[in-house]
C-alpha cells in the first residue's frame, strides 16, 4: 500500500535514487493540495427522501465510505464541502437547499443523488417537484437510479476524488481574484421563481399586456 501511494504522489520527472524511495517523494503543490482535499470530504449531513436512506447504508459499516475518506458528515454546512442531494427536490424545499449551498465554504462540491435530484425522476411532470438541482446550482457529480444503491454512491464519490485530482490552483474559481457571487434564493410564491429569470419573466408578461392590449382594441373597433 505504501508503496502504490508513494507511486501516485511521485508523477514528476525527476527519479528518487533508491536509498531514499521509502524516505522523499517529489510531487508538485497541486498534486499534495489535492491529495488533501479528496482524502477529507466532509459531506453535509442532510437527506430529502428515499436516497437518504441508501447515503445512511453508504456510511454505515458494510459499506463505509470512511475507508476513502469521507467519514465525518457535519449537521453544519459552514463545515461542510460537499452536498449530497439525495431524493425528491420539491419547489417548497429548492430555496433552503440554496441558502444551504450558499452558506458552504469553498472549495464546494454538488453531488446529485437518484433520478429525482438529477432531472425530476418520475415525478419530473409534477406540480410540485423540481426537475432537477442543477437548474439552481451547479452540480459536479450525477448518480443514477431510483434509488442508487450504495455501491452507485460509492462509485459517484470516487468519481468527485478524480474530478479533484485533475484541477488546479492557478484556475479554480475560489482562487480568483474576483469575488465568488452567491447563487440567487428562488422565491416561492403561486410557483418556484429563479430571480436570474425575472427579465425574462418581466418581458413575457408585458408581451401578453400588449398583446391583450391589442385584443381589445380591435374589439371595441
Amino acid at each position: 500500500m505504501n508503496e502504490m501511494k508513494r507511486e501516485n504522489i511521485n508523477l514528476t520527472k525527476y527519479d528518487i535514487p533508491p536509498e531514499l524511495e521509502g524516505q522523499v517523494a517529489v510531487t508538485t503543490l497541486d498534486k499534495i493540495y489535492n491529495w488533501g482535499r479528496r482524502s477529507s470530504i466532509w459531506p453535509l449531513m442532510f437527506g430529502l427522501a428515499c436516497c437518504a436512506i441508501e447515503m445512511i447504508c453508504t456510511a454505515a459499516s458494510r459499506y463505509d465510505f470512511a475507508r476513502f475518506g469521507m467519514e465525518i458528515m457535519r449537521p453544519s454546512p459552514r463545515q461542510a464541502d460537499l452536498m449530497i442531494v439525495s431524493g425528491t427536490v420539491t419547489k417548497k424545499m429548492i430555496p433552503q437547499i440554496v441558502r444551504l449551498y450558499n452558506q458552504m465554504p469553498e472549495p464546494k462540491y454538488v453531488l446529485a443523488m437518484g433520478a429525482c435530484a438529477s432531472g425530476g425522476g418520475p415525478f419530473k411532470e409534477g406540480y410540485n417537484v423540481v426537475s432537477g438541482v442543477d437548474r439552481y446550482i451547479p452540480v459536479d457529480v450525477y448518480v443514477p437510479g431510483c434509488p442508487p444503491t450504495p455501491q452507485a454512491l460509492l462509485h459517484g464519490l470516487i468519481t468527485l476524488q478524480r474530478k479533484i485530482d485533475t484541477q488546479s490552483i492557478k484556475n479554480v474559481r475560489w482562487y480568483d481574484k474576483a469575488p465568488i457571487e452567491a447563487t440567487p434564493i428562488p422565491v416561492l410564491g403561486p410557483d418556484v421563481m429563479d430571480p436570474r429569470q425575472y427579465p425574462l419573466i418581466k418581458e413575457q408578461a408585458a408581451r401578453q399586456q400588449s398583446e391583450a392590449e391589442t385584443a381589445a382594441m380591435v374589439e371595441q373597433a
